[in-house]
């Protein structure tokens, strides 16, 4: 959506943490999606590379983990003030359970849409 305020947070898992990071963002992504304002919510786990990949040819597939697990989430709303309400219910409510299954805290890039 043009005009639409976004975000991008970065996750760095902590590796035996895993299956608990997933099941949890699974039920913070319904909330999530319930936030005023909210145009979409999406999370990603990077387990491809397009490192050593000819152009044109499909990622491969990471084959082992070193020091974390990359996730992603993309939070995408209809305008910046609906976001500021979000985040404040996010971090109230689900920060301090998200901390504890990564390496580092996690890292936070918003602004508005270009297109």
């Amino acid at each position: 959506m043009k005009n639409s305020f976004s975000e991008v947070k970065l996750f760095q898992v902590n590796p035996d943490k895993l299956i608990e990071f997933e099941t949890l963002i699974t039920t913070i992504a319904d909330e999530q999606k319930q936030q005023m304002g909210c145009i979409d919510i999406k999370y990603v786990k990077r387990f491809f590379t397009i490192d050593g990949v000819r152009s044109g040819e499909p990622p491969r597939e990471l084959t082992k983990i070193v020091k974390c697990v990359k996730y992603f989430s993309y939070w995408e709303f209809d305008n910046k003030e609906n976001y500021g309400k979000a985040t404040e219910w996010f971090f109230k409510n689900h920060l301090k359970d998200i901390q504890k299954l990564l390496i580092m805290p996690f890292d936070i890039n918003c602004g508005n849409s270009i297109y």
